[in-house]
């Protein structure tokens, strides 16, 4: 199949999760990471203006740009817009991640995050066409944007904007037939619209690499020697048309572990994706809150709740026992400008108009025991 970046390969090093000493990139272990990376003939690097503070564009210029030659690899970062005050500001970020990494230029720029709510500040900002302009200046080769919503919404915006050479979803096994993430149906959008897919969050921020029990024992017995991260990276990587698939890394050992069967990639057999279903299916049996994300809880909340972010993270510790991806959910939300679940007055306008007969009362005050 003949598509952008075909030739990359299907491992690259996402950098949100550099290994940390003391608050500060442990630039050490970063540079053995990225040796051991490069060694193995992996070269795409994905950061993002905001990662670690700026920290994470700062490290891979010492990491990689300042000890490899620039065509022996490919970097990809972001535009954040929505952090901008205005265009002015917004458009400054393309030259302030050039300064941080010293790249020259970026083999694949994206804007970041281009969502519902999101979608506007980009427009307005006139940051499609700047994209355009930067690709005629040769500091991006190749356009597009990063993406957490809905698909009828994402078949909008390619259908707005068939310049986007690629999107970057999120997509695992567990979200694959989820309503709320739509990993599935935003895969199959990307696919019509001819649109080369570069995936974010395979192991679902970590939690795929330590399931539960039920999930844990089906994968043991279908191959023991396999790590549980591998299942989730291979799932991913099996699909068609895409470029790579994005592990944060954190460790050497991390590394060490994705490269062992990321290097000469052998996509799912049939078997295998038979244990994939039965892993979901286990998954899908854990008692869970059954919210689909369909939002109509809030347009009515006078306290404007973003109540379906809430319900995830609840969700995400009583299916993954994540603690610490529940609260760090719950803290997103908050600095999206939703009021703490505590605020809740009982008012019923959100029970009243919920399609899964949700009691959302009394499950928001178990969000709140849970992070406030």
């Amino acid at each position: 199949m003949d598509y952008l970046g075909k030739n990359i390969r299907k491992l690259g090093f996402g950098l949100m999760r550099l290994p940390i000493i003391e608050k500060e990139i442990d630039l050490a272990q970063t540079k053995e990471m990225v040796d051991l990376f490069m060694a193995k003939g992996s070269t795409y690097f994905d950061t993002a203006y905001g990662y670690i503070n700026g920290k994470s564009e700062e490290a891979i210029k010492t990491a990689l740009v300042d000890r490899y030659p620039r065509e022996s690899f490919q970097l990809a970062t972001k535009l954040p817009a929505w952090a901008a005050a205005t265009a002015k500001d917004a458009k400054e970020m393309l030259h302030t991640s050039l300064r941080r990494t010293g790249a020259g230029y970026f083999d694949y720029y994206l804007m970041h995050n281009v969502s519902e709510s999101r979608k506007k500040v980009f427009d307005d900002f006139g940051i499609w066409d700047y994209m355009l302009e930067l690709k005629e200046k040769g500091l991006a080769r190749h356009i597009g944007f990063s993406y957490h919503d809905k698909a009828d919404l994402l078949d909008r915006i390619l259908t707005e904007h068939p310049e986007t050479e690629f999107v970057q979803l999120q997509i695992n096994y567990a979200d694959w037939e989820s309503e709320s993430v739509q990993s599935r149906q935003c895969y199959e959008v990307a696919l019509n619209h001819n649109k080369p897919i570069i995936i974010m969050e395979p192991v679902k921020g970590g939690v795929l690499s330590n399931p539960a029990d039920s999930v844990r024992k089906i994968f043991e017995e279908a191959d023991p020697k396999a790590s549980l991260a591998s299942w989730a990276i291979r799932f991913a990587a099996s699909l068609d048309n895409v470029i790579t698939v994005l592990s944060g890394m954190s460790t050497s050992q991390q590394m060490k572990d994705n490269l062992s069967y990321m290097e000469d990639f052998r996509p799912l057999s049939l078997e295998e994706k038979a244990v994939i279903v039965r892993a979901r299916e286990a998954l899908r049996a854990i008692p869970s809150i059954p919210c689909t994300s369909c939002a109509y809880c809030v347009k009515g909340c006078p306290q404007q709740i973003h109540i379906p972010v809430f319900l995830d993270a609840l969700n995400r510790n009583m299916i993954f026992g994540d603690l610490q991806g529940a609260k760090r959910t719950y803290q997103i939300a908050l600095m999206l400008g939703s009021t703490k679940p505590s605020a809740c007055i009982a008012c019923g306008n959100c029970e009243d108009v919920c399609p899964q007969q949700i009691h959302i009362i009394d499950t928001l005050k178990d969000a709140a025991a849970l992070s406030e």
